[in-house]
């Protein structure tokens, strides 16, 4: 059993860790931090390491619990994602197969970032081909059973994990790059990124 936070296309790491439990606690009592991937994930583009991030609605004075956090849509921003990831991955060996699965996360409009983030997380589990169950939080956990990820979700300053090379579109002009968003191993590797996610060292 692992303690997650829900994240937006979570980066590989985190995929690692959940291909390796048997049940999934997601986090949603906690309140709501920046610069993690709650609400931004990185790709691999031309340019190198590119980030995405989803706008959110701020409270004045107030601190927000993540499971209150209200996605502001004023600049299309779902738009933006869906036409970097068509720049960035088109070429990939799996995209075709994989880019119609995301339309829901790009065609709807949703008022939580929970819902959001829960919905990236069914569709990616979809493509790996896993069923392990989730549950949320009805507390925050001070001291939860388990195995507590939560600072998997951090996204400034964190650890460079250790991980396994595979083929990136833009690794010739980059060199490979790292524990980017779970979507760029998926377009890359196919049906073979679960092999690749189970395969990880432990570093968590």
């Amino acid at each position: 059993m692992i303690l997650l936070h829900p994240t937006y296309f979570s980066p590989i790491i985190q995929y690692a860790a959940i291909s390796k439990s048997d049940t999934i606690i997601f986090e949603v009592e906690d309140n709501f931090q920046k610069q993690t991937y709650r609400n931004r994930c990185h790709i691999y583009t031309a340019e190198g390491k590119q980030l995405l991030n989803v706008p959110i609605q701020h409270t004045k004075g107030t601190k927000q619990k993540t499971k209150d956090v209200k996605i502001d849509y004023k600049d299309n921003w779902n738009k933006q994602h869906l036409k970097s990831l068509k720049t960035a991955y088109s070429s990939s060996p799996f995209f075709e197969y994989y880019i119609d699965d995301l339309n829901p996360v790009f065609d709807k409009n949703y008022t939580f970032l929970l819902d959001l983030n829960l919905k990236c997380h069914e569709i990616i589990m979809d493509a790996l081909q896993l069923e392990i169950p989730y549950k949320k939080t009805s507390e925050y956990l001070l001291e939860p059973e388990g195995i507590d990820l939560r600072n998997l979700a951090i996204a400034k300053g964190v650890q460079n994990y250790n991980m396994k090379r595979y083929n990136q579109v833009f690794e010739q002009n980059h060199g490979f790059i790292p524990n980017l968003s779970i979507l760029d191993l998926i377009f890359m590797e196919g049906p073979n990124a679960l092999n690749y996610l189970e395969n990880q060292k432990n570093q968590f």
